[in-house]
């Protein structure tokens, strides 16, 4: 009898609505959502690397405030994209490494508070390039990861840069300022390729050759940034050292053996500045000049403020930190229905991404 009336008041409880919720869990949309924005956020807030793409949802804790809203703890799985962060692309809109790619995963610790709306409170991610002998196991053709400090990674990185220069319709020569990603396989020859940002120099393209070499970066907030990706196939014959600026010297054999791809992004001053032009064109007189190309298409003598102050967000990479770490041993998740399924696992299954 005492069984049947427990049974019965719980009944009358959940009717009642006074029955207490499930926690969410990990395939809940609501906590998705949250861990969708957080990690937009989180590429926001990063000043460097590539921009990260979600995987799974691996464990969570959730917490209601004294004044309402939600706290949550996130363990999220992560991976990269090949998108680099100077894009600033929504992670969304961009591909996966697959395996031909050297991918990267990891797994990010968060904290976000939930209101009206979802605020990154804080994060920490560790990432790790998939081991070659895994990469080798599943496609024993596709490129593995080369070491950044190599001379031949520099080298393919300024030949592909100094093609760019020769090749671009921009005013400017564009300098390398930081090689990213290095990897290689053999197809007719050593095939090198290669991943690397770049930022515009004060040299014009009218600049002569002998100068070349000493093209300081353009110190302004206007200064455009690229990011490249570049190939060479060697040959028997030892490589060239060339300028990583300028259009001098080169040969129709190595321009052949030399292939480069660059995005370049318009900075984020740009941004604010042409929406002063439409905001505000009647005021221009008012204000002081500066000469610069853009690549918007409003003219290339552009105002600014007497202050030469203009209104750019905050400087980034505050709320967290991004590292080379080694696969942790994990617990099982404490969170109901976790983990949430995997959304990528690129045929390795061994890994358990």
């Amino acid at each position: 009898m005492s069984v049947h009336l427990l049974v019965l008041c719980l009944a009358l409880l959940q009717q009642g609505g006074r029955a207490r919720p499930d926690r969410p869990g990990c395939r809940s949309p609501e906590v998705v959502r949250v861990a969708e924005e957080a990690l937009d956020q989180i590429n926001q807030d990063r000043t460097d690397g590539y921009i990260l793409t979600l995987n799974r949802l691996y464990d969570l804790s959730h917490t209601i405030g004294k004044t309402g809203g939600s706290f949550y703890k996130l363990t999220i799985d992560v991976m990269e994209t090949k998108c680099h962060i100077t894009s600033r692309r929504p992670w969304k809109q961009c591909e996966v490494r697959d395996i031909s790619d050297v991918p990267v995963y990891g797994e990010c610790e968060v904290s976000a508070s939930v209101d009206s709306q979802v605020k990154l409170l804080s994060y920490s991610c560790a990432l790790r390039e998939v081991p070659a002998t895994v990469v080798v196991d599943v496609c024993p053709d596709c490129p593995t990861a080369d070491n950044l400090d190599e001379p031949v990674v520099k080298e393919t990185a300024n030949l592909s840069l100094q093609r760019f220069n020769e090749e671009s319709h921009l005013a400017n020569y564009f300098t390398l300022e930081n090689v990213t990603r290095a990897s290689s396989q053999w197809v007719v020859g050593p095939s090198y390729f290669v991943e690397f940002t770049i930022l515009e120099t004060a040299c014009l393209k009218t600049t002569e050759a002998s100068e070349l070499g000493s093209c300081p970066p353009m110190d302004c907030q206007f200064a455009h940034r690229g990011f490249c990706l570049g190939s060479h196939v060697a040959h028997e014959d030892p490589f060239e050292y060339r300028l990583p600026v300028g259009n001098k010297g080169s040969s129709l054999r190595n321009r052949m053996a030399v292939d480069v791809k660059c995005e370049i992004y318009e900075p984020q001053a740009a941004a604010v500045e042409e929406q002063a032009h439409v905001k505000a064109d009647s005021e221009h007189n008012e204000h002081q000049h500066h000469n610069h190309t853009h690549l918007h298409p409003h003219e290339h003598t552009h105002p600014v403020t007497a202050s030469g102050n203009l209104a750019v967000s905050e400087p980034r990479g505050a709320l967290g930190t991004v590292v080379d770490r080694a696969a942790p041993l994990r617990s099982a998740p404490a969170a109901s229905a976790c983990p949430g399924p995997r959304r990528h696992k690129l045929g390795l299954d061994s890994l358990k991404l």
